[in-house]
């Protein structure tokens, strides 16, 4: 139920707003200092993950918490900017660096991200609503193609 209620307003313009302002702040500090146990909402209500990537212009590191899709021994990441007309800066950090470190409840390793192409998207973008239903509102919200990409670990 708690889930539910989290998931619904996080998909909601007021639930967006603090996503963006607020959340997207204070979670990927509080997700790593917890090794992935807690978010600003608590006990996470989707799989989760905090992404280490540097930034394209910065060379800086830069942190995203983000819902993640399992898939085949990787997990898909989602840049949909909640809807917004314009892409998350972390997408263009990770094409130009796609190199990152992931931390996930319990562990923090280096992975390789790689876009998926239109139609590997449209394979598993069902999935990927099921895993993440705000998915489909934020669709919806806008024109762009929303870009998908696939973390794999580096051994």
């Amino acid at each position: 139920m708690y889930s539910r209620i989290v998931n619904a307003f996080s998909a909601t313009d007021a639930g967006s707003w603090v996503v963006k302002y607020i959340a997207s702040e204070i979670d990927p500090l509080l997700f790593r200092a917890t090794n992935g146990r807690f978010t600003s909402t608590g006990i996470a209500t989707l799989p989760m993950l905090c992404m280490t990537v540097v930034g394209r212009k910065s060379g800086k590191p830069r942190h995203v918490q983000l819902a993640c899709h399992e898939d085949g021994g990787g997990w898909l990441v989602v840049a949909s900017a909640m809807g917004q007309e314009r892409h998350p800066g972390w997408r263009y950090n990770l094409e130009a660096n796609p190199e990152v470190e992931l931390q996930m409840r319990g562990e923090r390793f280096a992975a390789r991200a790689n876009l998926l192409d239109d139609t590997q998207k449209e394979r598993i973008w069902p999935a990927i609503n099921q895993t993440i239903p705000q998915m489909n509102v934020y669709e919806n919200r806008t024109d762009r193609n929303i870009r998908v990409f696939r973390l794999t670990r580096i051994d």
